[in-house]
């Protein structure tokens, strides 16, 4: 029995000491604020002064940059900070307690939103927020933002994109419901700490403004955030760039090939095969978008149409000389010795009686005849295939020099294009380093 009453006697010691969670000052000072509080209702007790919203952005990571949909995929610290004018209280009353953590469902929030959202937002669900007593509530959270962006790549890879972030009330307009920053726009513009500069992009700036939008709605403040990336462009330039100009200058050597070499037509069919590989590869690594063509294609793509004009050019040349070579050797060297005898024949005809009645003299005299215009006849050949291949070698002087001019000409313009397009990267590249 003794035992059994100093059992009791513990409990009820346990009960006494152990406070319940109803009498602690967090406790109350919850119910109090929450127990008559509306968070339909703008949180002022003057109607007609707005509410002033404190935002602040800080950009964590480039998840994604799709040029073919336009669209951004960033990682970004949110923080939105206001003051509500039913939520303080009186620390000492509560055991000096100077913030607590409220759930956000349970009190009045604003209505911000990002104007280029494209995509459902993707944040982890944080559902409180810290209020001190003086009724300041502090809203953090990361936020995955695919927002619609203008982004172009005529420079690739030395491309630079300026995507804008811009907050503003839906509903609120500027009379009930204020716009501000949270901190000072240089700190703002020049926030990198938190950046993750292990990806493609490098984050430059992210620059802010303040605007008011007018509509027929009403005037609505607004807070833009200019985010302005780079590419890193090192893997493209030893990938893509450094190969395309050598393609570019073993190309260019083919033009000290002769213009009628068949070689040269071989050798160009190769390295246009080449470029058509290296085109492949080309559209896959290069962003492709509807309203913008990349430097490094459109340069690529006149320096493919110089190679088949170029390759076009040689092989009409080769088929032409090869007709006109064919055409002369179609004419043959006259074989007078029996088609002389066969034109005589037919010219002067004579019977057999005829040809007994002649003396030997006059035999002998008419053989020797018949010699001396064989061989002027075959002298007559002679010369007039002489004067056919003397005309065809005369057109194949006058088409290559035609042609050697057409190459000269093509080779100067390939000359042009490829300096053009080396100080055009060269130039991009120091822009790009420049900032």
């Amino acid at each position: 029995s003794i035992s059994l009453w100093g059992l009791l006697s513990f409990l009820g010691f346990l009960t006494t000491a152990t406070p319940h969670p109803r009498n602690s000052s967090l406790h109350r000072l919850t119910k109090q604020l929450l127990q008559y509080y509306h968070k339909e209702v703008r949180p002022v007790h003057n109607w007609a002064e707005a509410t002033t919203i404190y935002l602040d952005l800080c950009v964590h990571a480039v998840l994604d940059v799709d040029v073919q949909n336009q669209k951004l995929k960033t990682s970004v610290w949110y923080r939105e900070v206001w003051n509500d004018e039913f939520l303080s209280w009186n620390s000492s009353l509560f055991d000096e307690i100077r913030e607590i953590s409220l759930p956000l469902s349970a009190i009045w929030a604003p209505d911000i939103i990002i104007n280029e959202f494209v995509d459902t937002e993707r944040s982890p669900d944080l559902p409180y927020v810290y209020v001190n007593s003086s009724g300041t509530i502090s809203n953090y959270k990361p936020i995955q933002v695919v927002s619609a962006c203008n982004l172009q790549t005529y420079a690739f890879p030395f491309d630079i994109q300026n995507c804008s972030l811009t907050f503003s009330s839906i509903l609120h307009t500027v009379e009930d419901l204020d716009l501000r920053f949270l901190r000072n726009r240089e700190d703002i513009k020049h926030d990198k700490q938190a950046f993750l500069n292990d990806s493609e992009w490098e984050l430059l700036s992210v620059s802010p403004a303040y605007n008011i939008l007018q509509s027929s709605a009403g005037d609505f403040a607004q807070l833009q955030f200019n985010v302005v990336i780079r590419r890193c462009p090192l893997a493209y330039v030893v990938s893509l760039l450094i190969p395309s100009i050598f393609l570019m200058l073993v190309d260019l050597g083919s033009f000290y090939l002769p213009p009628n070499c068949r070689a040269r037509i071989v050798f160009k069919t190769s390295v246009l095969v080449g470029y058509t590989v290296f085109r492949v590869n080309l559209s896959d690594e290069v962003p492709r978008s509807a309203g913008c063509t990349s430097l490094i294609g459109v340069f690529f793509t006149v320096c493919m149409a110089l190679l088949v004009l170029s390759l076009s050019k040689s092989i009409l040349l080769v088929k032409f000389l090869y007709d006109e070579r064919r055409s002369g050797q179609e004419r043959p060297l006259l074989c007078l010795r029996g088609d002389s005898d066969v034109d005589e024949s037919r010219l002067h005809p004579r019977t057999p009686h005829e040809e007994a009645k002649e003396s030997p003299v006059r035999q002998e005299h008419q053989v020797q005849s018949g010699t001396l215009k064989e061989v002027w006849f075959q002298l007559q050949s002679i010369n007039n295939y002489l004067r056919t291949q003397d005309q065809v070698y005369q057109q194949e002087v006058e088409w290559l020099a035609l042609l050697y001019h057409f190459d000269q000409l093509l080779f100067r313009s390939y000359l042009v294009v490829l300096g053009l397009y080396t100080v055009t990267l060269c130039s991009l590249w120091a822009l790009w380093s420049s900032l």
